[in-house]
């Protein structure tokens, strides 16, 4: 094995131009594949996080089917048995209980629909960013139950201004109509379309006052350590709470068009991948067939000698190996100072482009990870390939007779 080793290194360097530049395209392919991933996962994960904190939540509970039709029947009480196994979870941060609803705000001639959220403002401000998305006035008082926030898009309709009084009308949880009437203190500004155009927000006391649903919610939002501990959460909570007739949900499932749209956009990274890595397995193909086919004459000698096929191919072998492995050793650490770098200085858009990213609810910047599992992937799925690369020249070698290969010119 020493000896083929020997043999192997010294053949790599026979031809250094041709070396150094298959272990360039190798080293170039692992940091491009592997940076490019840490990006794309990287700034798929700062997003998700972004969603899920602005309102969303990482985690919700819900009433069995209220996800697929939404109705103030399907609610729950907040009792102390639900707010105990939510309490006994170390992986959760904060909670906050929530009542959806529709309804129509009124002021002066003009009137909307609505969306009305009731929310607890200051469980709210723990497990949502939403409260630092109010662009005008002040987020909602915890003592004070008869101020609204509304959406941006929704007060420029209304054509009110902070501090006007407005009446939401409402159908209750048993079907009879009520009205209340509230101060405009604030107007949010998520770049999410919907919330913008159509969301109010008032206290969660007063939303089951005007909707009659004493101490029920519709939902509970959940704020965990991280975007990982979804799953685990979610696979301890869900027998616990099926016991009190409730469903755990994710994000995912909440979302389900942000979670097609990444997929989508992760499809397509994945193709573009793997054009470079067969453009590189050709490469290397390429580089081993013109080292193999210059030296059939050498070849035929040693093995008119004795040496057998099998320690040829070994060497043969030992060669690419030993190109392939500078090559993504040298990617992988070129790989891991790239992604550092823009995990610790993300590219930020700005102007234009940079509003158009807010207007959809995205963050205008680009990130990056250096999670292990990105360069284990990469790097397999390059060692793969060139293994595979190498097999049609080695069947050359394999086929090579000492006559022939003596003879060859």
């Amino acid at each position: 094995m020493r000896l083929l080793l020997k043999l192997g290194w010294r053949n790599v360097w026979r031809n250094k131009r041709r070396s150094i530049i298959t272990t360039l395209a190798v080293t170039f392919a692992v940091m491009l594949s592997i940076a490019m991933r840490g990006i794309q996962l990287g700034t798929y994960e700062v997003n998700i996080r972004h969603v899920v904190e602005l309102f969303t939540g990482y985690v919700q509970i819900q009433a069995p089917g209220y996800i697929d039709k939404p109705s103030l029947h399907k609610s729950f009480r907040m009792n102390r048995g639900l707010r105990a196994v939510l309490d006994e979870e170390p992986r959760i941060i904060a909670y906050a209980p929530r009542i959806l609803g529709d309804g129509l705000i009124s002021f002066r001639e003009n009137s909307q629909g609505a969306v009305l959220f009731g929310i607890e403002p200051e469980a709210e401000s723990k497990v949502s960013t939403i409260s630092s998305r109010v662009i005008r006035g002040a987020f909602l008082d915890k003592a004070n139950s008869a101020e609204i926030i509304v959406g941006a898009t929704l007060l420029e309709n209304l054509r009110a201004a902070i501090g006007d009084e407005i009446v939401v009308l409402a159908q209750g949880f048993d079907g009879s109509l009520g009205n209340l009437k509230f101060t405009i203190v604030g107007a949010v500004k998520t770049g999410m379309i919907e919330i913008d155009r159509s969301a109010v927000f008032m206290h969660i006391e007063a939303a089951r006052e005007l909707l009659l649903m004493y101490g029920r919610a519709t939902m509970i939002a959940v704020r965990l350590k991280d975007l990982p501990q979804i799953e685990p959460v979610e696979a301890l909570l869900s027998p616990r709470l099926a016991l009190q007739d409730l469903d755990v949900l994710t994000w995912k499932e909440v979302m389900p068009g942000l979670e097609q749209g990444i997929e989508m956009d992760n499809v397509s990274g994945i193709l573009t991948l793997a054009i470079l890595v067969i453009v590189v397995a050709f490469g290397i193909t390429n580089t081993v067939l013109m080292s193999i086919t210059e030296r059939f004459r050498e070849f035929g000698i040693v093995l008119s000698l004795g040496m057998p096929s099998r320690m040829l191919i070994g060497v043969v072998l030992l060669e690419t190996a030993m190109i392939v492995v500078m090559g993504i050793i040298l990617g992988n650490v070129l790989a891991y100072g790239v992604n550092s770098y823009i995990a610790m200085n993300p590219i930020v858009f700005e102007g234009e482009f940079g509003k158009l990213y807010e207007e959809y609810g995205f963050l205008p910047r680009i990130e990056s990870t250096v999670r292990f599992s990105s360069f284990l992937n990469n790097t397999l799925s390059i060692l793969i390939v060139s293994i595979l690369a190498v097999l049609y020249p080695l069947t050359k070698v394999l086929r090579l007779e000492p006559l022939k290969g003596i003879r060859y010119t």
